[in-house]
């Protein structure tokens, strides 16, 4: 019996396609600006409100602490309720929180904001991302939107920086909220007219245990990790989380391969693709956010530049995010999803290196401006294959969890990056020495090259495109014969 021929893959975006990629990426670019407009700002923003100096970092824990620790569960849950009612709910509280944060007047009702904004980050987030899947057939198509959306990711918490700089020195830093809300206000207008929800929803019982374990696990684990960033890593609280987080974390891990109906099937990680690109997309958002909290400090305490020079010294991280979005895609093409993530943690490692140079004169300016940029186009190469791995060869159903686990990824990723580099530096001299950022950048450079080198071993057998539900799949990520 003759096989039929594979499908050809549409190569072009009809209108609709086209507008709702739009759509996306705005809100997706909104999203990555949260997470880093108010760095910049936070002694302007405790100075405002009357924040004491040692409460000032839970302006920014309280976000990171819910956007990663109910990404998994919220994107599970779209695949039952539906990705653009979760979508719309989301935008539309995060529009709110955003509100209430730009007028706040005193340090709780701010935390309160920060709170829901996370929350609705950790919705939004993967329901956008799983109504791009599903709006574009693997292939070509979606490759083209996912590099798109990783310059939107990426870009945006650079120009966060930025923005955050601009705002707080030209307006104020009520701004760094208020900006969201018309943004959020024109999403949720237009959303209900372009975006649709597949008919193909889980149906099964949603594990509630399961849901707890890992959210309290990932809760725990973050505020570990940050907490040991602040206090060191023999803090008893940073101890005691991390281990409560190793503990939960495990048995969620056993209680998913027993549970009928489990909120995250162990299979679909024991793929390679899934677990080993997944892995290389915490390497590359952990380490180059980490990176740019560094070079901050680098900027603004060794070569005494203001926080709005700053922002824009870093601009070339956005501009390489452009580039490597375009890269990305034809990187995919040609060398396939091994190839660009190898390649691009090889060129984020080489030019993370490179900063080790840097001096203390304001000529040093030069060499960041062009190892951000370049190093940028590795990372955002690195992204793409990311998700392109993360999400490819699973029905509609499963898109919400496969892009909550990609989601839960990079917002973890992001939060943890930050603390731990701030423990390196602390550990070996204090965040305003060259010597000691340089050993954080240095130990930065070396996990992304050391994640290269296992991606590069251990990711074999990428799976063909495959339409519509993948069953021939097999776990590893290999395609049978009989498929």
């Amino acid at each position: 019996m003759t096989a039929a021929p594979p499908v050809e893959a549409p190569t072009s975006m009809t209108r609709k396609q086209l507008l709702i990629l739009l759509l996306l990426l705005a809100s997706q670019f909104m999203l990555a600006v949260d997470f880093s407009i108010l760095n910049v700002a936070l002694p302007t923003v405790g100075a405002g409100l009357g924040f004491a100096e040692a409460d000032l970092q839970w302006i920014a824990t309280s976000f990171a602490l819910c956007a990663a620790g109910f990404t998994l569960l919220l994107g599970r849950v779209g695949d039952y309720v539906g990705r653009r009612r979760i979508f719309l709910i989301g935008m539309a509280s995060l529009g709110i929180a955003s509100l209430v944060g730009g007028l706040a007047t005193n340090p709780a009702m701010l935390l309160t904001a920060r709170v829901a904004q996370g929350l609705a980050t950790a919705a939004v987030t993967p329901a956008g991302l799983s109504l791009l899947t599903t709006s574009f057939p693997e292939g070509p198509l979606r490759a083209r939107a996912l590099g798109l959306n990783s310059v939107m990711m990426s870009t945006g918490f650079t120009a966060g920086a930025i923005l955050g700089g601009v705002l707080t020195d030209l307006l104020s830093w009520r701004w760094a909220f208020l900006v969201n809300v018309p943004v959020a206000a024109v999403v949720v207008l237009l959303a209900p007219l372009l975006l649709t929800d597949s008919a193909d929803r889980e149906r099964s019982p949603l594990d509630v245990p399961g849901a707890v374990l890992v959210t309290t696990g990932l809760l725990a684990l973050v505020f570990g990790v940050t907490r040991a960033g602040e206090e060191g890593f023999t803090d008893p609280w940073a101890v005691a989380a991390m281990l409560a987080s190793v503990v939960l974390l495990v048995a969620f891990w056993r209680a998913e391969s027993h549970h009928p109906h489990p909120l995250v099937p162990t299979a679909i990680l024991r793929r390679r693709t899934i677990g080993w690109g997944n892995a290389a997309g915490f390497v590359t958002f952990s380490m180059e956010s980490s990176l740019v909290f560094l070079l901050t400090l680098y900027l603004q305490h060794v070569l005494d530049l203001t926080p709005l020079q700053t922002g824009l010294t870093l601009g070339g991280l956005g501009l390489g995010a452009i580039l490597g979005g375009v890269t990305g895609p034809r990187v995919i093409a040609t060398f396939g999803v091994r190839g660009a993530l190898v390649g691009g943690l090889s060129v984020q490692a080489v030019f993370t290196a490179l900063l080790l140079l840097v001096g203390p004169a304001v000529g040093w300016i030069w060499l960041v401006l062009g190892a951000t940029f370049l190093g940028a186009i590795g990372h955002v190469c690195v992204i793409v294959g990311f998700m392109v791995a993360a999400t490819s060869g699973l029905p509609d159903h499963e898109q919400g969890l496969a892009t909550g686990l990609a989601t839960m990824t990079q917002q973890v990723g992001v939060a943890m990056g930050v603390p731990v580099m701030s423990a390196v530096a602390t550990t070996v001299g204090s965040l305003e020495s060259l010597g000691a950022l340089r050993v954080a950048i240095g130990v930065d450079a070396a996990v992304v090259a050391a994640a290269a080198l296992l991606v590069a071993t251990q990711l074999r057998g990428e799976p063909a495109p495959v339409a519509g539900a993948n069953e021939d799949v097999r776990a590893d990520g290999e395609v049978p014969a009989s498929a």
